[in-house]
């Protein structure tokens, strides 16, 4: 099985490998979702997400990092999705306790994340959903991965609209804490038993 990933082609975009051009688009789309960093600092996190997918696939490994999200019609960056090593406390979940029959604890694993943001002019009109779904569906498919999370926080409705709409079970965390892991919306792989 390889574990590298290949670029992505949907009806309206291409989901693929950054690449030092990204650097400007993807800046702006961070900015917009996360706030503000100087550009180097960006710069510097690009070039290590180039590296860690080159690696990473040298090494065998699952194809974490994030990816460009581009839009065929024009060719522009609109933004990033990927995949994402997501610890939190995945025990103190409904849906995680129902699988193992209360047993977990409510101390940290680790989970396959999967992540999105687009430029704000870009939203609104399905592309996060598209984007992910493509990686959704190679991982899936060609894979097995067994399920994936997303998280979020109560207000981000429309991130949790894409949970929604990607078929992501929602769940709460049912303690204030901590404040990134308010909404979870997880995915298993339909097509393992």
């Amino acid at each position: 099985m390889s574990t590298g990933l290949p670029s992505l082609d949907t009806a309206r975009l291409t989901v693929r490998a950054l690449v030092p051009d990204d650097l400007d688009a993807v800046h702006a789309v961070l900015t917009a979702g996360f706030g503000e960093q100087p550009l180097a600092a960006r710069r510097a996190w690009l070039d290590w997400a180039m590296r860690n997918t080159d690696m990473l696939a040298h090494l065998s490994q699952p194809p974490l990092g994030d990816r460009a999200v581009v839009l065929k019609a024009t060719g522009e960056v609109i933004g990033v999705v990927g995949l994402v090593p997501s610890y939190g406390p995945f025990g103190k979940l409904p849906h995680f306790r129902a699988m193992h029959a209360g047993s977990l604890s409510g101390g940290f694993t680790l989970e396959m994340g999967l992540f999105w943001a687009l430029s704000p002019q870009q939203r609104g009109h399905g592309y996060a959903t598209e984007a992910a779904h493509a990686l959704v569906t190679v991982m899936f498919t060609q894979q097995a991965l067994a399920r994936f999370v997303a998280m979020t926080d109560h207000n981000n409705t429309p991130s949790i609209a894409v949970m929604q709409r990607l078929g992501m079970v929602i769940n709460h965390n049912p303690d204030p804490d901590p404040v990134w892991f308010q909404v979870v919306g997880i995915l298993e792989n339909p097509h393992l038993s």
